[in-house]
């Protein structure tokens, strides 16, 4: 008679490292921990096969933390070491985690190729718009007009959107949280954990040293109703305090109507996650304040083949038309010659 053997129930205290967590007192990642240690209760991996990596900056500690495998990398090249480890060992859930400066500066040449190859890793790019562990100098995300050490005047360059940018490497999966937000994070972090493929997502973190208070637009409870379009599959985009406005389109271009006024909840956008063309939700990636709420939630969310699975699908082809092979054969084929 056989015995069904079952996985050990994790609790967030098991996920817990015996390290001192080191950010500044009400840094936004000390939420965004909490909340994957209680995520990854529920996903049914046992902490053996979890795996987390970083590169460089305050959020690329969070592997320190976990107790779990984990590297800490070299700037910007987590996605490589990511992309080598799930590849070595397919049986690992691979989660990498970045931070606006180290992602999509040094690091930005390393995510596209990762993001486009469908890697089947979890990207968790915590954005504070700031340099902060090199202690506040303007990053790609800084907004227009940011005033820091190296931009006492206001930075003037165009920031790089993250979600447009991992849109446009073609990702399957893209969404956008927020670190407070804890009913909302978590559910986000559990649907990029099912996610088969590279899933990215956007975590806005508040860096209350150097850059307080600039998403306070999307956690203010009296004004976050009129900044930010929670969307979800399959229903219409509708917000405000009074769910009274909408995104419709016109013609290539969403804007903003009033429903009941303007327009029925029927005239709105319907949000389709699963559509293979990414455009629509291109054009939501690129709605910020203040002429659009942002958005917040999964922007596209589709299924196609992953890196590991077209690269066993070469070899297993290759093994079938040639057979094993012997590494000395390989070493004595094409190319070759002898130095007398």
């Amino acid at each position: 008679m056989s015995a069904t053997l079952s996985l050990p129930t994790l609790t967030p205290k098991d996920l817990a490292s015996d390290q001192e967590v080191r950010w500044c007192p009400g840094c936004g990642d000390y939420s965004i921990l909490a909340q994957m240690r209680k995520v990854l209760t529920t996903v049914g991996v046992p902490r053996e096969k979890l795996a987390f990596v970083s590169g460089i900056g305050c959020s690329s500690r969070f592997p320190y933390y976990m107790n779990t495998y984990g590297f800490h990398t070299i700037h910007g090249r987590a996605p490589t070491f990511a992309t080598g480890l799930r590849l070595a060992n397919p049986e690992l859930q691979v989660w990498m985690v970045t931070g606006d400066g180290d992602g999509l500066s040094i690091g930005g040449n390393h995510l596209i190729h990762c993001l486009r190859r469908n890697v089947d890793i979890k990207i968790l790019l915590f954005n504070n718009e700031i340099y902060g562990l090199t202690k506040g100098q303007y990053s790609p995300a800084s907004r227009l007009g940011t005033k820091t050490k190296t931009s006492p005047q206001g930075s003037f360059e165009t920031p790089l959107r993250p979600l447009t940018t991992a849109l446009s490497a073609e990702a399957t999966f893209v969404a956008r949280t927020i670190d407070v937000d804890v009913q909302h994070l978590t559910a986000t972090l559990q649907k990029a954990a099912a996610h088969k493929g590279t899933a990215f997502v956007e975590i806005y973190q508040n860096c209350k040293i150097f850059n307080d208070g600039v998403f306070e637009y999307a956690t203010d409870k009296s004004v976050k109703s009129d900044n930010c379009l929670f969307v979800e599959h399959g229903k219409p985009m509708i917000f405000g305090k009074d769910k009274n406005k909408g995104i419709r389109l016109n013609g290539l271009k969403p804007e903003i109507v009033d429903v009941g006024k303007d327009c029925g909840i029927d005239d709105l956008l319907i949000h389709d996650e699963k559509s293979e063309e990414p455009t629509l939700a291109y054009l939501l990636s690129r709605m910020y304040r203040p002429e659009f709420p942002e958005v917040f939630g999964v922007l596209r969310n589709v299924r196609k083949p992953t890196y590991e699975e077209l690269l066993d699908g070469q070899i297993n082809e290759q093994l079938a038309k040639r057979g094993k092979g012997k590494i000395e054969d390989l070493f004595a084929a094409e190319d070759t010659w002898t130095v007398e």
